[in-house]
């Protein structure tokens, strides 16, 4: 056999072997290499995660860790850890399952019906890698207060109920600065206007509409009884407003996990900040979260003449408005007997 014929036997076996080796590799490269049952699932490779970390986090979706460990080298991911939230899908090869890790999945965070600040930071740490504390805390920045006009009671307001959408990994400072950009975008000229015409700052707005939020759960009653409050207040009276007194009573025993179904005289006279009836004009800050159907019947009130208003009988869930004392006492005496009736203590 001469030396040209064993060179080309040679590089044909050469060849195979070649072929064959890469074969192997794209096998390993581009087979599915998850162990899930689910049809998808996400993953959260926490902030300043090593390579190491990440393998750990995967095991309990990958099927064999060499082939992921050997895409991720020859693709860079192993000196380039990316954090966040990723999607991964039952099926995925191993090249997927590296290009899926460098895309940040979004979270559709929702926040509604939080009484307190601290009740905010809670729901919101519970959605993305920041932590309550750290929310709280930016939240009560003192340097972010002053620049913003905010203080410890009202920053509340400064929180729109809806739905965002924003990365897992977001800081808790990211977050709150993006909440403010939300508010401005809230508070735009017309909005401003409507609550100037009212009488209203955008944070006096809110506080109000809090306690309108408060009083009714029927959104197509609240603008009769924003449209109360604001009589109230053009008027010097007093709000008189029964669940800032529940709120003045939770905050004043630091429980809000109680359940306060009636507010008895002895409540009224309470001293605190927060008591309607012993204070004139709106309290401090707000007492719970307004929805937007709260805050539009504030900045577009019903117009009326009614000072007063109690729970009905009649229409659950509804209230009775009169315009005089003597009419207020008759639907606030069918109120009081019906309730004494039910055996409501507290």
């Amino acid at each position: 056999m001469n030396i040209k014929k064993i060179i080309t036997i040679v590089s044909v076996i050469l060849i195979s072997l070649l072929m064959i080796y890469g074969l192997v590799i794209l096998r390993q490269i581009f087979s599915s290499n998850t162990k899930f049952s689910e049809s998808e699932v996400y993953v959260y490779i926490p902030t300043d995660s090593k390579y190491d970390d990440v393998k750990k986090i995967m095991a309990p979706y990958v099927e064999n860790m060499d082939r992921f460990d050997m895409v991720a080298s020859k693709r860079g991911y192993s000196d380039n850890v990316i954090p966040g939230r990723f999607l991964v899908t039952k099926g995925m090869n191993s090249y997927e399952l590296v290009k899926t890790l460098r895309l940040n999945s979004a979270v559709k965070l929702a926040f509604n019906n939080q009484e307190r600040v601290e009740n905010l930071a809670g729901r919101v740490g519970s959605q993305i890698e920041a932590d309550s504390l750290s929310l709280l805390n930016s939240f009560k920045d003192s340097i972010f207060l002053k620049e913003n006009g905010f203080h410890e009671e009202n920053v509340l307001v400064m929180f729109i109920p809806n739905t965002y959408e924003i990365y897992w990994n977001t800081t808790a400072e990211k977050f709150r600065d993006k909440m403010i950009k939300e508010y401005r975008n809230f508070w735009n000229k017309e909005r401003i206007a409507k609550a100037q015409k009212q009488g209203l700052t955008p944070i006096e707005a809110t506080i109000l509409a809090s306690i309108v939020h408060k009083e009714s759960v029927k959104k197509d009653e609240r603008p009769r009884i924003a449209g109360v409050y604001l009589n109230r207040l053009r008027a010097g009276m007093p709000l008189q407003a029964d669940p800032t007194v529940i709120f003045a009573m939770k905050k004043k025993s630091n429980d809000f996990n109680q359940v306060i179904k009636r507010v008895f005289y002895n409540d009224l006279t309470m001293a605190h900040p927060y008591n309607t009836y012993m204070n004139l004009g709106l309290p401090p800050g707000p007492i719970a979260m307004p929805d937007i159907t709260a805050l539009e019947a504030v900045l577009d009130p019903e117009k009326n003449n009614f000072i007063y208003f109690c729970a009905s009988v009649e229409r659950f869930g509804y209230h009775e408005f009169a315009a005089t004392l003597e009419e207020h006492n008759k639907n606030a005496k069918k109120y009081s007997d019906w309730i004494n009736s039910q055996g409501v203590k507290r």
